[in-house]
């Protein structure tokens, strides 16, 4: 199968979730056998540029000509059977769907996060989440300044929102959701739902060796409020006042606009390190010889990544029961859950991981079983050819014979 990737890769600055998916799905479809190519802007490319040039990018974001008549030459010229399209902005725009159509080729669209209905892209404003814009209103979020708190620069978002909705409703063959959660919040976006698939994101990580493990939780990703780095310090500091001699040590790794604030709240806790950002080989080390994963996100993830990466390192994830993380992990049985936004639950489960180990590892091998049943990329790989085979059998102008993945 020719298979062409579109991609607006977010900054390497920061490191993301979803870079590295689209990253992993290629290489399991090369490593499988079929042909793929990429067709990428780079956001790291921007600050390069000249100010005239910079100053058109919020109204090339919405629809970017350009970039359509490139592609456009692009598929002329290859011919591919499928187009699979992550992240259009701000880079690409949804010009590439017109470009598509002209040239009769099925689009896949994988829908990563929520920016087809919400500025900010994650539904999360004021530091909790908001649903205001679910149903398909974009005032609320202009009103808000959702995105980078400027009413501004949500201006062309909204406007992109409104203009660009008829085409991501009619010009896509197969929509893919990352979590059932996820399809559930974005309901309001009224897509056809024969053409709707959940195929969790794929993920490299293989089960790893048996590790010695430390007296230590870990967290790794981002530092901002979305991600849940003031909800982790918080109950933190809340588990350590109930057990002051406690030996759990906590481990944070990544980088974000809050790392300032996280090393100064860390400069008064013996008992935290702060590693800043880390390699893949020594964020993998990190996960093998912790007790646990804490992922305290304070927003819906629409997946949950690093819980299923430590899944494959037979290490528990601790994770909010909301969003995607119910339908990854069982309670219990192969992580713990807390109640979202409930410091004092959070510190209840960390005190359950510094008395009992023993069941934490216990949790982790289970974990391991859970990855290896659910995650493994073989799975992944056979989800996705059988969504691009069913974009090619029912393009848009036919009428669709509703498809299941593999079991």
């Amino acid at each position: 199968m020719r298979i062409l990737v579109l991609h607006s890769r977010y900054r390497s600055a920061a490191p993301s979730g979803e870079n590295n998916v689209v990253d992993a799905e290629r290489a399991l479809l090369s490593e499988a056998g079929h042909e793929v190519a990429s067709w990428e802007r780079r956001s790291d490319d921007i600050a390069g540029w000249p100010i005239r040039q910079r100053v058109a990018l919020p109204a090339r974001s919405v629809y970017h000509s350009a970039v359509r008549r490139e592609l456009a030459a692009r598929l002329a010229a290859t011919r591919p059977d499928v187009v699979h399209v992550h992240n259009t902005f701000p880079l690409l725009s949804p010009s590439v769907l017109d470009a598509c159509r002209d040239a009769a080729v099925p689009v896949v669209a994988t829908l990563h996060n929520y920016k087809l209905l919400c500025a900010s892209g994650d539904f999360f404003r004021a530091g909790s989440p908001c649903h205001d814009c679910a149903d398909g209103a974009v005032l609320p979020g202009l009103l808000h300044g959702c995105y980078r708190g400027s009413r501004l620069a949500t201006a062309p978002i909204a406007a992109g929102l409104v203009l660009n909705r008829s085409a991501w409703r009619q010009r896509i063959s197969a929509y893919v959701f990352i979590s059932a959660a996820q399809r559930a919040l974005m309901a309001g976006l009224q897509l056809p739902a024969e053409r709707v698939f959940v195929k969790h994101n794929a993920s490299l990580s293989r089960p790893a060796p048996e590790a010695d493990r430390l007296h230590r939780v870990a967290y790794l990703g981002r530092l901002d409020a979305a991600k849940g780095i003031p909800f982790l310090t918080a109950a933190w500091d809340r588990y350590r006042v109930e057990h002051p001699r406690s030996p759990l040590r906590l481990a944070i790794a990544g980088d974000g606009p809050l790392a300032a604030e996280v090393r100064r709240w860390a400069a008064g806790h013996d008992r935290v390190d702060v590693l800043g950002h880390l390699t893949k080989e020594a964020a993998a080390d990190l996960v093998a010889g912790s007790l646990a994963v804490v992922v305290p996100s304070s927003w819906e993830e629409t997946f949950g990544l690093v819980a299923v990466e430590a899944m494959a390192a037979g290490v528990a994830p601790v994770v909010p029961d909301r969003g995607s993380f119910p339908e990854l992990v069982t309670d219990g049985v192969d992580g713990l859950h807390f109640r979202a936004g409930d410091v004092r639950s959070l510190a209840g489960r960390l005190a359950a991981i510094d008395a009992r180990p023993d069941r934490c590892q216990e949790l982790g091998v289970r974990a391991r079983q859970t990855h290896r049943d659910r995650f493994l990329p073989a799975r992944n790989l056979a989800e996705l050819l059988a969504i691009y085979q069913f974009a090619i059998d029912h393009p848009v102008d036919a009428a669709p014979t509703r498809a299941t993945l593999p079991a």
